[in-house]
């Protein structure tokens, strides 16, 4: 989709439809100066419109060159946020795709959001609400795109507005990378598809990817990635993708550890069909979003130094699968009693952590849809955000939940309490893969602590990441959560001010 930002006069975009926020207390004003533009119709057709909350009317102008125009509810002014920006032109971009039209533009709205941030909440809200996943449908040719977005701007920083504008579609293109590799049919996400695919995106956006094949993870000594592959017919494969600009402002890296499981049957412990392994295609999510992070921070030309580690497997019931009861060595050399085949995902995520090390990391964050507890504590709204106590926590986790309000990719903190520890004693070996029924988003966390010895953020996103009905600019399947959130993040972390010292 392309996009853009004009400020020529309302009356004279071409367009094939207009959309106009109203804010609450400021319909009146409005509707007369859009009658003015566009014709006694507006002053008609919209006599009842107060700008509440999700009010819509639509119409066609009597004048002006637009041949729809859109009038979206906003509520009151003070009430107006980014998610509301997003939220008001998601709704507009269902109106768009409804009516089939090729072209739309939004007239930004007075608030007290400055242009640029509120450019880039129209254009997320509009292109995110648009995605459609038509790779498997054989009538796709059918359905029409929209093909042109234009924000009208009304204040004098159009630069700002043109800025926001240009990030909004870049996160946008790069929250859409992530949602396609989750909705790609498990056949053509295998490990070695997937690194593929990784690889392509590098090459494109000018990052690096490196693909360590199954020899190479054992000559490292990745025994929860193995082990957790042995029950499947394909090879694992461990890809390290860099991102490293010459204006950098950090010598020693930021970590992104992904989740990379690409089809999870829950092995010998074999999870049922209905709601549960017909959803497992989008269990590595975490890793599709460290992808599309990292096209982003390529694109966008994020001076930091960020790698990116992603182990990829399935998690089958083969003949050789790993069984309840086994001991196995991880990387970093403390043995795992498994008691349970599903709680897999901790298993690679751990040696990916271990590993980690090895680069002196300034943080380290990893984002997995890890356990089914998270959905249960906070549902399809919000992911969980957990730390470690080293120096900074507090900040860490405030940086984060911060970023996640900005950029609409909720987090909730959860607490870490030495306490929950003692749930993964082990009789016979240094810990247990389960915890329990009780806080199982926690004892999942608290497993990967052990295996981390720098300042770390795990996110649980299980929730978020996959939806079985769609939310306002969230698709059914797989929504890219993640890839706002990181990027917000890591361009707030990317302040020269925190490296000047």
């Amino acid at each position: 989709m392309k996009v853009s930002v004009t400020t020529i006069p309302l009356n004279e975009l071409d367009i094939d439809l207009l959309l106009v926020p109203v804010a609450e207390g400021a319909a009146e004003a409005t509707l007369n100066a859009l009658s003015e533009q566009f014709g006694e119709i507006v002053l008609r057709a919209a006599a009842d419109f107060t700008g509440a909350p999700d009010e819509l009317i639509w119409l066609y102008p009597e004048s002006g060159r637009a041949r729809r125009l859109a009038l979206l509810g906003m509520g009151p002014a003070e009430r107006i946020d980014l998610e509301r920006l997003r939220r008001m032109a998601a709704c507009g971009a269902e109106l768009a795709r409804d009516r089939k039209v090729a072209t739309a533009a939004i007239v930004r709205p007075r608030t007290a959001i400055d242009p640029e941030p509120a450019s880039q909440a129209l254009v997320e809200g509009f292109m995110l609400a648009a995605y459609r996943f038509t790779r498997y449908k054989t009538d796709a040719g059918e359905l029409r795109d929209i093909e042109r977005l234009v924000i009208h701007e009304t204040s004098e920083d159009e630069k700002a507005s043109r800025r926001g504008a240009e990030r909004g579609r870049i996160i946008a293109e790069c929250v859409m990378t992530a949602r396609d590799l989750v909705n790609l049919s498990p056949d053509e996400k295998t490990p070695t598809k997937f690194a593929r695919l990784i690889e392509q995106s590098a090459k494109k956006y000018g990052y690096e990817a490196d693909v360590w094949d199954k020899a190479l993870i054992e000559e490292e000594g990745m025994g929860g990635l193995l082990a957790v592959n042995r029950g499947s017919p394909e090879p694992p494969t461990f890809t390290v993708l860099t991102w490293h600009p010459e204006n950098a402002l950090n010598e020693r890296p930021v970590v992104l550890v992904g989740k990379g499981v690409v089809f999870d049957t829950g092995g010998l412990s074999l999870k049922p069909t209905k709601d549960s392994m017909d959803y497992m295609k989008s269990d590595m999510a975490g890793a599709a979003a460290v992808v599309g992070t990292m096209e982003a921070l390529a694109r966008l030309k994020i001076p930091l130094y960020v790698v990116g580690l992603i182990p990829a497997t399935d998690n089958r019931p083969g003949e050789n699968a790993y069984v309840p009861g086994e001991v196995i060595r991880m990387h970093s050399g403390k043995t795992v009693e498994v008691l349970n085949t599903d709680a897999e995902g901790r298993l690679i995520l751990a040696d990916a952590l271990s590993y980690a090390r090895t680069y002196r990391p300034i943080l380290v964050i990893d984002l997995a849809t890890l356990t089914g507890a998270q959905v249960v504590a906070l549902g399809t709204e919000a992911a969980a955000v957990m730390t470690n106590s080293m120096e900074g926590a507090e900040e860490r986790l405030q940086a984060m939940v911060a970023a996640g309000e900005r950029s609409g990719d909720r987090v909730h903190p959860l607490p870490m309490y030495e306490e929950y520890a003692k749930l993964l004693e082990s009789d016979v070996a240094d810990l247990k893969n389960i915890g329990g029924r009780e806080a199982g988003s926690i004892t999942a966390a608290k497993f990967l602590e052990h295996f981390v010895s720098y300042p770390w953020i795990h996110i649980d996103m299980a929730g978020p990441a996959f939806l079985k009905e769609p939310k306002p600019y969230r698709p059914k399947g797989g929504t890219g959560f993640g890839v706002r959130l990181l990027v917000e993040f890591l361009r707030d972390y990317a302040s020269p001010r925190r490296f000047s010292s």
